[in-house]
């Protein structure tokens, strides 16, 4: 786990389940750096730099796919 590198950064718990889920799915291994201490003292997230998603370089792009997919807006035909 000394190799990942931080990809993206979440203020609030609830801003990482969904793509938790997602990661999940597509068996891509990470984790979540100061989740634990946010999720007991959540006014801290900016003293401790947010919820920090970590991925092994190799996975970068693929996670980045899945992040502009969450970010970009619901498209109803």
């Amino acid at each position: 786990m000394q190799s990942f590198k931080t990809i993206a950064v979440f203020s609030y718990q609830h801003e990482t389940v969904v793509l938790k889920h997602l990661l999940d799915q597509e068996e891509i291994p990470y984790y979540f750096e100061n989740e634990i201490t946010l999720s007991v003292m959540p006014l801290y997230s900016n003293a401790v730099g947010g919820i920090k998603l970590k991925v092994h370089p190799n996975d970068f792009e693929q996670v980045q796919a899945i992040l502009d997919n969450l970010n970009n807006p619901l498209k109803i035909v």
